[in-house]
């Protein structure tokens, strides 16, 4: 199955794609019955978890009136997920470009949930604070079922893939000595354009992810290249924090970002970077420089 959250007739609701391959101009979608607001789906997931979703899913199939996929407005599938756990230096080769030693454990870091946005929205780069934005192609997960602790997560408990742009400002990151800051600024994690179920994807590490900027590849990879593979990054996130249904992890980057680049090429305004995940779908963003 394949969500999205869209705007339709000045409205934001949850749609179910039907007949839709990640390319499928003639797909059709069906509104799912969702609480009103602005985060449908993952209110959704909360109530009734992966199997509450997918119910709202066949009522809508049985019951909804369908309406040209193109006709929608696509927004980020989540708004405002309760938490974004990344991923640092988790393909070999992304790690051999920068030089490093490539991690024993999982390098996890924090994007703030407001760094969240949709397909074809802006990325804000706020002038005077960085002139270093780079990109980064991400296959992220969405958690279906709560894991912690008590139960430490695995990949069974992953519901949905998505395609992320883990956007940095490099000279903020590098100089602060922590990465959070400057990967968490408002529009700095592009997310979309759908939720594909697990089901969809026979095997999440045989995709090839790639990235385009003004339609120069930068990047592509695969990610059988992955150092730890879900099962470990959810074992080790929730070894000591509780992950919750809706909940997004970016697993990583491959190699070609710019800030390893000789020379670096950064993202500059009036840019358009494309990340695509096989399988899953594109993701394309302007860059529009703001200024304080």
């Amino acid at each position: 199955m394949r969500f999205v959250r869209a705007r339709l007739d000045g409205r934001v609701a949850a749609f179910l794609l039907t007949g839709a391959g990640e390319a499928d101009s003639a797909a059709e979608a069906v509104e799912l019955a969702a609480p009103a607001g602005a985060d449908p789906l993952l209110a959704l997931l909360a109530e009734g978890g992966p199997a509450g979703l997918r119910a709202a899913a066949e009522q809508a199939l049985r019951e909804g009136t369908r309406t040209a996929a193109a006709d929608l407005e696509l927004l980020a599938p989540l708004h405002r997920p309760g938490k974004i756990v990344a991923i640092g230096l988790n393909y070999h080769d992304h790690t051999a470009e920068t030089g490093l030693e490539p991690p024993k454990v999982p390098l996890t870091f924090a994007k703030y949930p407001t760094s969240v946005t949709g397909p074809d929205a802006p990325i804000s780069v706020p002038a005077g604070l960085t002139e270093q934005v780079d990109w980064e192609a991400e296959l992220a997960v969405v958690i279906g079922t709560a894991c912690g602790p008590a139960r430490r997560g695995t990949a069974a408990d992953v519901f949905a893939y998505t395609v992320s742009n883990d956007v940095s400002a490099r000279d903020v990151q590098f100089s602060d000595q922590q990465w959070t800051r400057g990967k968490s600024f408002d529009t700095f994690c592009p997310l979309g354009p759908a939720l594909v179920t697990t089901d969809e994807i026979d095997d999440p590490y045989a995709l090839r992810i790639r990235t385009e900027v003004n339609g120069e590849t930068m990047q592509d990879a695969s990610t059988g290249d992955m150092i730890f593979k879900i099962d470990e990054l959810l074992g080790f996130v929730t070894a000591g924090t509780t992950l919750e249904p809706g909940d997004v992890i970016l697993t990583g980057t491959p190699p070609g970002v710019g800030g390893f680049r000789t020379p670096p090429v950064y993202l500059r305004d009036g840019d358009t970077v494309t990340v695509h995940v096989e399988g899953i779908g594109t993701l394309s963003n302007p860059v529009v420089r703001t200024q304080p």
